[in-house]
């Protein structure tokens, strides 16, 4: 007996989660799971559906990973895994790696240095918690390769240099601050939220006006984001900054007169030894990244 539709698509949101976290990107993550669901239209007699669709995702994004670094490579300015709304993406949190922090850009960045069958079998044990066997299965390696593979991948994911997030009410606190401080043009109200070593970046894939490279340290970022708002400001009314959580983060959307999303702009938000402060300004331009985003409906800032 074929699977039903409704079947299926209870499996779309838990999917989406593993190839979004394989990829690094929203739209590439939709197509294969897309595909993995017709594929599975055709089976008859599965022991798990979840498990063949698990395993068709995962070679699936394990081919388009190998083939997106070589367009990565040819990339116009700093590249940055493309922009969701987290609700989008609910997944189990692991015991070794919280959810929100699973899908934050400094992580997707990091996975972005490991080899793809590493990538896969960290997403798979450590977001999602499934049995060595049954990633074995996934990825067709021996149980032994993928924990072997799973201690490459914590050694890479363990030496990044990075503070741990702060609690979720610090952040919106500090969040709430920062973009209050930029409505108002204040440049040592900005400073004071943002770390010593904090770093703006903009991917803009050589498709709208950005800074070319990372911009470093806590004047020069204050400098360069009120740049941003001023601009903004002056040529859009206030109502079109839209505060949102992107990545488990928070967020501003940007858009101009006319509606349109122009800038998406997300907050890494650190506890360091001054307390909690903004330690990255992740700026999205690309069209082509933002275009997930337009017609999404956003989540507030506020705590509840």
């Amino acid at each position: 007996m074929s699977v039903t539709a409704e079947e299926l698509e209870r499996e779309r949101p838990y999917l989406m989660g593993v190839a979004y976290r394989m990829l690094g990107s929203a739209s590439d993550a939709e197509d294969i799971v897309q595909e993995a669901l017709l594929r599975a239209t055709d089976q008859r007699e599965l022991r798990s559906l979840r498990a063949f669709l698990t395993t068709v995702v995962t070679r699936l994004s394990l081919d388009e990973l190998r083939s997106a670094r070589r367009r990565r490579e040819e990339y116009v300015g700093p590249w940055l895994p493309e922009p969701v709304f987290t609700r989008e993406l609910d997944a189990p949190p692991s015991a070794n790696v919280e959810h929100k922090e699973s899908v934050s850009l400094a992580l997707l960045v990091v996975l972005e240095r490991l080899s793809p069958l590493e990538r896969a079998v960290f997403v798979l044990r450590e977001v999602f918690d499934l049995e060595f066997a049954e990633i074995a299965d996934a990825i067709g390696r021996s149980e032994a390769a993928c924990r072997k593979l799973l201690s490459r991948a914590r050694q890479h994911i363990e030496q990044r240099d990075a503070n741990r997030p702060a609690h979720v009410g610090a952040q919106l606190g500090v969040a709430s601050a920062f973009f209050l401080a930029l409505s108002s043009g204040d440049l040592n109200e900005v400073i004071k939220v943002l770390a010593a070593e904090a770093v703006a970046t903009t991917d803009h894939g050589g498709k709208a006006s950005a800074a070319r490279r990372p911009v470093h340290g806590q004047l020069a970022v204050a400098r360069f984001a009120l740049g941003l708002f001023n601009k903004a400001q002056r040529f859009a009314p206030d109502d079109t900054t839209t505060p949102t959580l992107l990545n488990g983060a928070p967020a501003v959307l940007l858009r101009r007169p006319d509606g349109v999303l122009e800038t998406a702009v997300v907050l890494r938000i650190e506890q360091t030894a001054q307390g909690p402060r903004i330690t990255a300004v992740s700026m999205f331009r690309n069209p082509d990244k933002l275009a997930a985003l337009i017609d999404a409906c956003p989540l507030s800032l506020r705590s509840r």
